[in-house]
């Protein structure tokens, strides 16, 4: 009789990642005053660490959730993860297709039309053009932006702009999905259908990395938490512990 165990496919791992920005250590009075400190290297500059020492593994069908304060880092690690930012040191890993639920819209060029765009963005996301047409109506139905396809996306509202990418973005089920906060995309009718489709994502089987300050959402729909403090993992665990150590250290 074997006694090995199938262990669920890792989807991401992150191993001690860091992200340092530079920064200057004085202030200048002028945009002029900085230029001539640059040519003459009189700038000192120091190290800002975004993320420093992050590490954590996501299986396939689990969700984590990144929890802290404002600044904590929580926006930069789901980037670092989607591939926006390269950490400065460290190692990040992700297997498959990733559906990044962050800054909806970001990737659109405002003078192409809503059907141009879903290619775009259908492409950035490692999608083939050939599958984009294939899937331009489809989309454009599911967000209700039919009628609009042909206009350049700058004619369309911020919701409409948000539908779209939510709908192109989710028009297949990742092997991961990133949401920044979640998701209050359109009017009511469509935040119910995109929170629908999120949950069907969920329960698919795709793993799941997500940032809210809706720490019940967090305690409700997570396997795990990661509370983040200034860039550095201050408690991980069961959902309900690590929001246990936020609070307490948010009501001193």
């Amino acid at each position: 009789m074997s006694n090995f165990i199938h262990q669920p496919e890792k989807i991401v791992e992150v191993t001690d990642a860091k992200l340092a920005y530079r920064r200057t250590r004085h202030r200048v009075s002028s945009l002029k005053q900085t230029a001539i400190d640059t040519i003459k290297r009189r700038m000192a500059y120091e190290q800002f660490f975004a993320l420093n020492g992050v590490s954590f593994d996501i299986a396939r069908g689990e969700t984590v959730s990144l929890i802290g304060r404002n600044g904590a880092g929580k926006s930069t690690m789901l980037k670092v993860v989607a591939r926006v930012l390269p950490p400065t040191s460290g190692r990040v890993v992700v297997r498959g297709h990733v559906a990044p639920m962050i800054e909806l819209g970001a990737g659109f060029n405002p003078e192409l039309t809503g059907a141009e765009n879903i290619m775009l963005y259908g492409t950035l996301l490692g999608r083939t053009p050939k599958q984009m047409q294939a899937r331009i109506e489809a989309i454009a139905d599911w967000a209700g932006l039919t009628e609009h396809l042909d206009i350049p996306i700058r004619a369309y509202s911020s919701g409409m702009t948000a539908r779209l990418a939510f709908a192109t973005a989710t028009d297949t089920t990742p092997d991961l999905l990133l949401i920044d906060e979640i998701l209050s995309v359109g009017d009511e009718d469509f935040r119910e259908k995109s929170a629908a489709r999120t949950v069907e994502m969920m329960n698919s089987g795709a793993a799941v990395l997500l940032v809210s300050h809706d720490l019940e959402a967090v305690k409700n729909m997570s396997s795990r938490a990661i509370y983040l403090e200034n860039g550095r993992p201050k408690a991980t665990g069961t959902p309900t512990d690590v929001i246990d150590a936020y609070l307490s250290d948010v009501h001193h």
